[in-house]
């Protein structure tokens, strides 16, 4: 099996990378300089691909300015375009194509899986709604097209837990706000698992909610991580001080959060293994840590 794909170093691709190499196969990263090529060029790099995934795009954890939600939409959308246009040229095409999405398609407000949803009508909203979009042009040249909708990634070597351990450890943990909002989540051992599945599934295409069947709160995720580390969680970030860090926009943004669930993973028969934050947190950082898939 030969595999294409875009930010295979980054948080979630260079977990997909082990996988791989763990099983005999070939993966070849997309870089930046790659969607400098031309078109035809590009498709000459995806040749022999039986499986192109794009994971690329530039971290929304920076303050968004006008300059920067440019860089945002244009490492998206405009390399999700170029990828299928490439595709197009390529005589012999991948068998499946695999985007990426996120939960910050739906709104704040409510509980929502891919049959029935309220789209965002945010910055966060539209540019994921357009990302969609132009990966799913890849179905009108045959290609087999899964979008997979992340759920915020718990896992060791990056993700939010990166950013938030060293304060948690050090006691200096708490909600945002009051903690209320909804979190969905997803273990990375079941993000690769569900990846797996869709591979070896072939009859599965269209978008998939990729997060645990039981959501929490940010409260509920600060109450799970502090007693897995026996540390206390006294502390509140207000709002405001992330709008001051990031940004009006970008700080309304990380302070709220969806209620999602992966309805179509479930009914395709998906067995999730971690389905509560405390299984999560205590696999990731318990006393019996795991390896495993």
């Amino acid at each position: 099996m030969k595999v294409i794909m875009s930010g295979s170093s980054g948080f979630v691709g260079s977990h997909l990378s082990r996988e791989f190499e763990e099983r005999g196969w070939e993966t070849v990263p997309l870089t930046r300089s790659d969607f400098k090529l031309s078109d035809s060029d590009l498709a000459k790099k995806l040749a022999g691909a039986d499986l192109v995934i794009h994971l690329a795009g530039a971290t929304i954890n920076l303050r968004w300015t006008e300059a920067y939600k440019k860089e945002l939409y244009s490492s998206r959308i405009d390399t999700s375009k170029k990828i299928v246009r490439a595709m197009k040229m390529m005589e012999q095409k991948p068998k499946l194509f695999i985007s990426t999405s996120a939960a910050g398609i739906y709104a704040s407000e409510g509980k929502y899986d891919e049959e029935n949803a309220v789209y965002a009508d945010d910055f966060l909203g539209r540019l994921t709604q357009d990302w969609e979009k132009a990966a799913l042009e890849a179905k009108s040249i045959g290609i087999r097209t899964v979008i997979f909708r992340f759920g915020i990634v718990l896992g060791h070597g990056g993700g939010i837990l990166k950013e938030i351990l060293l304060p948690f450890k050090l006691g200096l943990g708490g909600t945002i706000g009051s903690g209320s909002q909804a979190f969905s989540w997803i273990h990375t051992k079941d993000q690769m698992r569900a990846y797996f599945y869709i591979i070896e599934h072939e009859n599965m295409e269209g978008v998939f909610n990729l997060m645990s069947p039981n959501p929490t709160t940010n409260y509920g995720l600060t109450k799970a991580l502090g007693a897995v580390l026996h540390r206390p969680t006294f502390f509140v970030i207000p709002k405001f001080l992330l709008k001051i860090r990031f940004g009006a926009e970008a700080g309304e943004a990380f302070a709220s959060g969806q209620y999602v669930m992966p309805r179509r993973l479930s009914e395709a028969g998906f067995k999730f293994k971690f389905k509560t934050i405390d299984e999560a947190l205590e696999d990731l950082y318990g006393a019996k840590q795991t390896s495993s898939l």
